[in-house]
């Protein structure tokens, strides 16, 4: 009741009054009276009208995104609501209280989420996703709850008609865009978005807000000579933001920070930013991203007299927020948050004092001509509700950490005001402005050229009309109700003269054309064209009875068995009653269609073969498997077929339908083995099936009709009703059984979609694991969406390459299968090496190994250092390697580096590579075919950065080397490093009075396996031409 009464003050019957009249001795009647309306008051406001909560709704994606995080949405939500409770001009006619809900970064998540939060609270603030503030906007209104928002941008929100329950807690952010673009006549914006699904749709709908405005907008993929403005629509590096921090440095690389393009942060229009006597850390050590940020142009809202670090450390002060947050762990937005909170409470007093009573639309409604103290800095809104907050621009001095305000926008008047100090542009030259014309309503800008609107009219509306004609057209033809049968494409024409030699029985003929039969396959008619000669039959989709068996993901219960059983033996009782001997009965013969019904096919074909005179070809043994004894005796029955060779071969169907597997699954014999035992008894040979698999009656069955003599196998008549006997009279309803099955299915659906889907999951990680390792991951990504890779130019990386001394003798002595071996047990040993460095595997042709650093991710001047490390330890592991099949020839490297600028990029589209091309990698290839065996040639290039780097390598001089197609150069050996620890092979060394000598590779590696290193000392230094050094031991 207490808390009901702070509500509204103003309502109360003065309790002064009530003391007054019990001190000066009234009677108790007129205090009971007045005690009585004193409850009635207090009932009458603590009814549900008065007392009921007011809960707003914060909605942003606080948990998936760090940054958003960093706001402490609950801290400046309870902030805000504590000091509007405690605000004596406040009458707001609810308690208020707030709940934070969490905004999924997903945006069709995020936009299903928020259905669900309809019933959580009042009213809304956010979402901070402008790709569903429309439809989140319809849906609020209607459940008739206000919401308010500072990032949503489309422009149809701002219509009070349609969307009478939203309101700005901030003015418009492309309008301040458009007001600073302007004054400074940049008309031609790029947008850059990161890959965030909120700052995705922020740069789609703020490109379609300037564009509406009559601004040529693009999201930019490449630089343009018109672009002015490039609108960076992700977190803002003062911030922590890293994607902005790289984007701005690559752009200073590529040397796009001159002057020529001004960036534009997009998220500092959302807060106040702290500018005032502050400066950014973010810029301390980072020299690069402090000379691109020169670059740039923040705006942001004006702090006014106390910075937003101001205003934090007093709240802290006072208690009202924990001594242990610190202002700059916390995001400006903070203030944001804050803010809009205020807003809306003002906005339900303003209601309240007019007699209205808080609501969805009328919230929204109120939010005209007042104004309030924000957390730290003024808010107003004109008439229209529109904010009236100003903005400033600030800019840097160019080597400094701060920044500086250089002009005011002031809200109410809608310009541009200068503050005195004059923008520092790069080269101290600012972007060319566009023409007046960008920005004059009624005028059309087509390529800097004026046309008056009027003029263009007749031709917009005559586009209109064919643009409306062709929607109209393509509307129908999608969707009406027609159905494709065959297009073009799926027509064949063939020539209607049938073929001289087709000759077929016509009775044979005849009676397969009379066949009807509901599991009798139709028979359609007889194609010949260009020597081939064909029947059509029926299709059926769900293809034979072997499919549907060997298909394991089906399951088959007695029932759906006995149902395809009953088909078979109803099809070949059909055409036995016709005196129709099938001949070729087989699972592959029998088909099933799309309802599961089970239809014979390949019948009375016999006749016709013989008929067009085809030579006989014996059948495989595999292919026997069906036939009866007496037909694999007589190959002229055997082409013919029988009657009681088809109830044999039905019994071997039975037999695969109710064991579910092929023909003697059982038996270990081969088929070749089967069929002599079955030609020449005894023993009888049959399959073998468990007696649980199938009822009894029907085993009995199954072993008659499989009997060794033919006149005691019994008829299709008598196996009919056995069948029927066997199945108890009933009707083996597909349909029944089909649904029976499916209830099974459905508990066992999950559990089978969950585990395909682990499979699909493991085998794509495997395949981006191999990709990842075939190209790098930047390449590899883009190449998975379809997006081209554009060539790359690094300006300083390092390039190794080493091959193997005298591989082309080691090739020539040994197989194939052992230089593969070699290679591969070589290669891998260097692949392991190359995992503890920060390296990149370029190829392997052939013997040569190539690896560079330095890209495709730059690591500064460490690509030197880490090739030098990695050519340490690939020395010092191909000191103690063997070849398994020579493992007395010791295996020899050289290696040379070489440092430079190069060019990365992809080749090809069957199998696309990454390749590298430029001079580096032509002189990293001369020092190494230049370099000696156990030896890491360096160029002079690469030994100017190691000794930059100062990390204890030991360089000796070379001297002068040539170099093909470079001349003379000052080269050196790189031998050890200070702390390196690991042996490094001893390098033969051409002594005093050793002759060389010109021997063949395959002499020489002779006379190295021959004299088992006894008598002979030999140093192989060339691949192709190998001259091979002798010191003989004896004198």
């Amino acid at each position: 009741m207490c808390l009901c009464v702070g509500l509204a003050p103003q309502r109360l019957v003065p309790w002064e009054l009530l003391v007054h009249h019990f001190n000066t001795g009234n009677s108790f009647k007129t205090f009971f009276q007045d005690l009585w309306w004193l409850l009635f008051g207090i009932i009458l406001l603590c009814s549900p009208a008065h007392c009921s909560v007011f809960k707003i709704g914060l909605l942003g994606p606080w948990n998936c995104d760090p940054f958003f995080s960093k706001a402490f949405p609950h801290v400046a939500a309870r902030l805000a609501v504590r000091r509007i409770s405690r605000d004596p001009s406040l009458a707001l006619g609810h308690r208020l209280d707030y709940v934070i809900l969490q905004e999924e970064c997903d945006t069709p998540r995020a936009l299903v989420r928020f259905v669900d939060f309809g019933k959580f609270s009042s009213a809304f603030i956010g979402p901070l996703n402008p790709g569903f503030c429309e439809v989140a906007a319809h849906l609020a209104k209607n459940w008739n709850k206000a919401i308010f928002s500072w990032m949503c941008i489309n422009y149809k929100l701002d219509s009070t008609i349609h969307h009478n329950a939203f309101a700005r807690t901030l003015p418009s952010p492309t309008q301040i865009l458009l007001t600073i673009m302007k004054y400074f006549r940049w008309a031609h914006v790029g947008i850059i978005a990161s890959s965030d699904d909120i700052w995705m749709y922020t740069a789609k709908e703020a490109a379609t807000a300037l564009r509406n405005h009559g601004l040529p907008v693009g999201i930019v993929t490449s630089m343009h000579k018109g672009e002015k403005v490039i609108l960076l629509c992700m977190h803002s590096v003062l911030i922590g933001g890293q994607e902005q921090a790289a984007l701005l440095t690559k752009a200073l690389e590529m040397g796009l920070a001159d002057g020529r393009y001004i960036f534009v942060p997009y998220d500092t229009l959302l807060y106040s930013l702290p500018y005032q006597n502050n400066s950014f850390s973010v810029f301390d050590n980072d020299s690069k991203l402090r000379e691109a940020y020169d670059a740039v142009l923040t705006i942001t809202l004006e702090s006014g007299e106390r910075t937003f670090y101001d205003a934090f450390r007093e709240a802290k002060e006072s208690g009202e927020i924990i001594r242990d947050l610190e202002a700059t762990q916390v995001s400006p937005l903070f203030g944001t948050i804050y803010d809009a909170i205020y807003f809306m409470a003002m906005a339900m007093d303003s209601a309240w004092r007019k007699g209205v009573r808080a609501s969805g639309a009328n919230i929204a409604e109120h939010t005209k001509n007042f104004s309030f103290p924000g957390f730290s800095h003024q808010v107003e809104t004109d008439s229209c509700g529109k904010g009236l907050v100003n903005y400033v621009i600030l800019d840097t001095d160019g080597h400094g950490n701060q920044l500086f305000p250089t002009h005011l926008l002031d809200m109410s008047s809608g310009s541009v005001l200068p503050l005195g100090w004059a923008i520092h542009f790069p080269n101290e030259i600012p972007p060319k402005p566009d023409p007046s014309c960008w920005f004059d309503p009624d005028v059309l800008c087509t390529e800097g050229k004026k046309e008056k609107k009027n003029q263009k009219l007749g031709e917009m509306a005559l586009s209109s009309c064919f643009s409306f004609l062709s929607s109209f057209l393509s509307l129908q033809l999608f969707r009406g109700p027609n159905k494709i049968i065959l297009t073009l494409d799926d027509l064949v024409f063939i020539n209607p003269e049938i073929h001289r030699k087709v000759s077929p029985s016509t009775h044979e003929r005849n009676l397969m054309k009379d066949l009807r039969h509901e599991n009798v396959n139709l028979f359609l008619g007889f194609f010949s064209d260009c020597g081939i000669f064909a029947i059509v039959t029926e299709y059926c989709s769900r293809g034979s009875l072997e499919d549907l068996l060997r298909n394991e993901d089906m399951k088959l219960d007695w029932m759906f068995k006995s149902s395809l059983v009953m088909d078979l033996i109803k099809g070949i009782r059909y055409l036995h009653h016709r005196d129709f001997a099938h001949g070729r009965l087989k699972s592959r013969n029998c088909v099933v269609d799309g309802r599961f019904v089970l239809k014979i096919t390949d019948y009375g074909y016999n006749e016709i073969l013989e008929a067009q005179k085809c030579p006989y070809i014996q059948p495989s043994p595999e292919e026997l498997l069906w036939t009866a004894p007496e037909l694999l005796r007589d190959p002229d029955m055997c082409r013919k077929g029988t009657i009681k060779g088809d109830i044999y071969s039905f019994a071997i169907i039975l037999q695969e339908v109710v064991a579910r597997g092929p023909p003697y699954c059982t038996s270990e014999l081969s088929a070749e083995e089967i069929i002599k035992k079955v030609k020449k008894p005894p023993p009888l040979c049959r399959p073998n099936i468990a007696p649980e698999v199938a009822p009894l009656a029907c085993m009995q069955v199954m072993k008659q009709c499989w009997a060794e003599a033919p006149e005691r196998r019994p008829t299709f008549e008598e196996v009919f009703h056995k069948f029927k006997t066997i199945n108890k009279g009933k009707k083996t309803n597909i349909i029944d059984s089909m649904l029976r099955m499916l209830e099974q299915y459905s508990s066992n659906l999950e559990d089978l979609i969950s585990e395909r889907t682990e499979e699909l999951e493991v085998e794509k990680q495997k395949t981006e694991k191999l990709l990842s390792q075939m190209l790098p991951p930047s390449v590899a990504e883009a190449l998975k969406t379809g997006g081209t890779v554009e060539p790359e130019y690094f300006d300083q990386v390092t390039i190794y390459f080493n091959d193997i001394v005298g591989f082309t003798s080691i090739s020539a002595l040994s197989e194939p299968i052992e230089v593969v071996d070699l290679l591969n047990d070589l290669y891998s040993l260097f692949d392991a090496v190359l995992g503890n460095h920060d390296v990149y595997k370029v190829e392997t042709i052939g013997d040569a190994y190539m690896v560079a650093s330095g890209l495709p991710k730059r690591n500064g001047n460490k690509h030197a250092a880490e090739i030098a490390n990695m050519s340490l330890d690939i020395l010092s592991s191909v000191g103690t390697f063997k070849m398994r099949h020579m493992p007395d020839i010791p295996l020899r490297i050289r290696i040379g580096l070489h440092s430079g600028p190069c060019v990365a990029g992809v080749v090809g589209l069957t199998m696309p590579r990454y390749c590298l091309f430029g001079d580096t990698v032509n002189t990293a290839s001369r020092m190494e075919s230049t370099g000696l065996p156990y030896r890491i040639h360096v160029s002079q290039s690469t030994v100017d950065i190691l000794r930059k780097l100062n990390e204890g390598y030991e360089i000796i001089p070379r001297g002068k080397t040539e170099l093909r197609g470079k001349g003379v150069e000052e080269t050196y050996w790189l031998v050890g490093k200070k702390g390196f620890q690991k042996p490094l092979p001893k390098p033969p060394e051409i002594k005093p009075g050793v002759l060389p000598v010109q021997l063949s590779p395959s002499v020489c590696l002779e006379r190295m396996l021959w004299s088992g290193h006894k008598n002979l000392e030999l140093d192989l230094f060339d691949k192709n031409s190998m001259v091979t050094y002798i010191k003989s031991s004896q004198p």
